[in-house]
């Protein structure tokens, strides 16, 4: 017998069309806004390969914000698209190992938006009862 090996790109290759936040994609200044199953997380862009983190597992352990990398997304298992930031309904893998649960929404805010509009920083936990009207639940 003999085994298949599945990779996420080629998972990825079989369900078509696929919304995702690509590493490429972003610039220093950008924020992401990822909403999980459990928790909401605020991704700012720092210099490359690198972010400021806050919300979920962050800021229920007391280390908003910190700035690590993001190793890429998986559907829990061992298999990584390393060039991803986020992806509905896969699960975002963090430098440090912290894996989230699946992801329910994504949002790119440019850097340049969020300076034009003045838009200022907020908690995680008050912006996840802003959107969903509800408390955030830990994973």
């Amino acid at each position: 017998m003999i085994a298949r090996v599945r990779t996420v790109d080629a998972i990825l290759d079989q369900v078509g069309r696929f919304e995702a936040i690509r590493k490429a994609d972003l610039r220093r200044g950008d924020h992401v806004i990822v909403a999980t199953e459990n928790s909401l997380y605020s991704i700012h862009v720092e210099d490359e390969g690198t972010y400021s983190v806050s919300g979920g597992w962050f800021d229920r352990n007391g280390i908003s914000p910190v700035t690590l990398s993001i190793s890429g997304c998986t559907w829990g298992g061992t298999a990584i698209k390393r060039d991803l930031v986020a992806a509905r309904g896969l699960r975002l893998e963090f430098g440090n190992r912290v894996v989230t649960s699946p992801i329910r929404d994504v949002q790119v805010i440019r850097g340049e938006i969020a300076e034009f509009h003045g838009m200022c920083s907020i908690a995680s936990a008050d912006l996840f009862r802003a959107c969903y009207g509800e408390p955030a639940v830990h994973s």
